[in-house]
């Protein structure tokens, strides 16, 4: 079949709309009729060159959309299902799998590296050439082939265009405090970046109990996002030095959890520097491979300080996207306030110019 796609063809270009043909699903693999698809700074990434990815390819890693057709051995999915594809493939086998890391899967990172689906193929062509997935997902795609396993079910109630924030935004940000930092209740912390992830990281921090929640940012606007997911102090790091800022709402201690959420070794470092004796930097922003970031060896040892990092949420997706769900019902998670803005999928490349404008919290495009 025919479907309107987003294709990013050399590093340094937009993307460009085409007309590609979807292959029909293969042994163990779902077709989905997307209905919408979050604009990530990830893929921003792949556009600058900052994260590699093998090209030409349809970009988009996280989305929604309804099962049109399942290939031959599918059982957990039927048509008409709602669903969240997952753009870490996990193969529920493996010592990461079964040891509740399932992002951390070598399936997942296979699909990542080549653009290729499990056999080693793709579904997409364009003028018979073979156009790659990426991140097993290319949700900017009307039509998109994905593995089983790689498909969630989701309530078909659940609005699609608020459970497409949940297939990465939601989940890397609430999941990074929650899973990752494991914040305790009355703890202290930071979050360096108050984009779509970095909003998650603040409501995630403020779900698990922390007392004080800092958020640092450039913009008074996105740091006004922040108060609305739950930041108790905000710090506008071009006014002024921010890890001395921070230590000043702390009487000088530092916070027991920082999160950098933008990708800079800058701001990586501030947010260790931030850290109280025993605290803990968890590193969610993606930089280009050849990035690296130094820290004080003394302070690990004698202060005990740690420096991690955590992909998508440090999560289960299968188990922790359900929860999730669960708590937007019970309204303890901002999902509409989190979606600022609505594109038709047509002005995909305007929303990524606001996204890096800083104008919006998370949008999505709508097919």
């Amino acid at each position: 079949m025919k479907a309107r796609a987003a294709v990013l063809f050399e590093v340094g270009q937009k993307l460009e709309i085409r007309d590609v043909e979807v292959q029909s699903p293969q042994a163990g693999e779902v077709l989905i009729r997307m209905a919408a698809g979050g604009v990530c700074h990830s893929d921003l990434h792949v556009m600058t060159g900052h994260l590699v990815a093998t090209l030409p390819a349809i970009l988009g890693h996280e989305g929604s959309g309804v099962v049109e057709a399942v290939g031959p051995g599918v059982t957990s999915v039927r048509p008409g299902d709602h669903v969240i594809p997952l753009w870490r493939l996990s193969c529920g086998e493996c010592e990461y799998c079964t040891g509740g890391r399932p992002a951390l899967c070598p399936a997942g990172t296979q699909i990542r590296m080549t653009g290729r689906l499990l056999d080693g193929s793709s579904r997409f062509k364009l003028n018979g050439q073979e156009i790659k997935h990426f991140a097993g997902v290319s949700s900017f795609s009307e039509y998109t082939v994905v593995p089983e396993k790689s498909a969630l079910k989701i309530p078909n109630d659940l609005p699609l265009d608020r459970a497409a924030l949940l297939g990465c935004a939601v989940i890397t940000g609430v999941g990074a405090a929650i899973n990752a930092a494991q914040v305790k209740p009355g703890s202290s912390v930071v979050v360096f970046g108050t984009g779509g992830v970095g909003l998650n990281v603040v409501q995630g921090a403020a779900i698990a109990g922390a007392e004080k929640i800092v958020a640092v940012d450039l913009l008074d606007s996105k740091l006004e996002y922040a108060r609305q997911f739950g930041a108790t102090h905000t710090v506008n790091a071009s006014k002024g030095n921010p890890v001395e800022q921070v230590r000043g709402l702390t009487g000088g201690r530092g916070v027991d959890y920082a999160f950098e959420v933008i990708g800079h070794p800058a701001t990586m470092r501030q947010a260790y520097d931030c850290l109280a004796k025993r605290g803990m930097a968890v590193i969610v922003g993606v930089t280009p491979m050849t990035m690296e970031v130094s820290v004080p060896v003394m302070s690990l040892v004698f202060e005990e300080r740690v420096l991690t990092g955590s992909v998508y949420g440090s999560s289960r997706p299968r188990l922790d996207i359900l929860k999730l769900i669960d708590l937007y019902r019970a309204g303890k998670l901002k999902l509409d306030e989190l979606l600022t803005r609505s594109y038709p999928f047509e002005q995909i490349n305007e929303a990524y110019a606001a996204l890096e404008r800083g104008e919006v919290a998370r949008s999505v495009v709508t097919f």
